[in-house]
């Protein structure tokens, strides 16, 4: 036998008033619920990066792509606006994204560890700069109008 005689643990109690919630702390004085704030109905949802805007420059994995999406930022000691680049992991579903396309990036669950974004395909942008600059006016261009006869 030992020298030191310990009770068994079955008959030891813990008297700490921090057990199951009973201490002083955890009771409020009145049973009003605590303040929620929410904002008024007329402020837009904050939607800080759920969608951003980049170019297509990885399309060799099955169902990712990765985008390079550029953005302005000063320089922390010029204070010049400079361009900076991340790359991000995209999910593509059905394989539809090329390299060198536009793709727009919405924030969506984990889809694995990388990807946390799905690729939208952006309506590409066709200038009609030649047909709006003669139609601009109404007027004709001298080009386009009929000789006039000789008299």
């Amino acid at each position: 036998m030992s020298l030191l005689q310990l009770p068994p643990l079955h008959s030891l109690k813990l008297s700490t008033p921090f057990l199951h919630g009973s201490s002083s702390l955890s009771k409020t004085p009145s049973s009003r619920p605590p303040p929620t704030f929410s904002l008024p109905s007329f402020f837009p949802p904050i939607r800080a990066m759920r969608s951003m805007q980049g170019k297509v420059v990885c399309a060799t994995s099955d169902k990712t792509v990765a985008v390079e999406v550029v953005r302005l930022a000063p320089h922390p000691k010029y204070k010049r606006r400079i361009r900076k680049k991340k790359k991000y992991q995209a999910h593509d579903p059905e394989n539809q994204f090329k390299v060198g396309d536009i793709v727009q990036l919405e924030k969506s669950r984990p889809i694995s560890k990388t990807k946390t974004f799905i690729a939208i395909a952006v309506p590409s942008r066709v200038s009609k700069k030649n047909e709006a600059s003669s139609e601009e006016l109404g007027i004709p261009l001298e080009s386009q109008q009929e000789p006039l006869p000789a008299a």
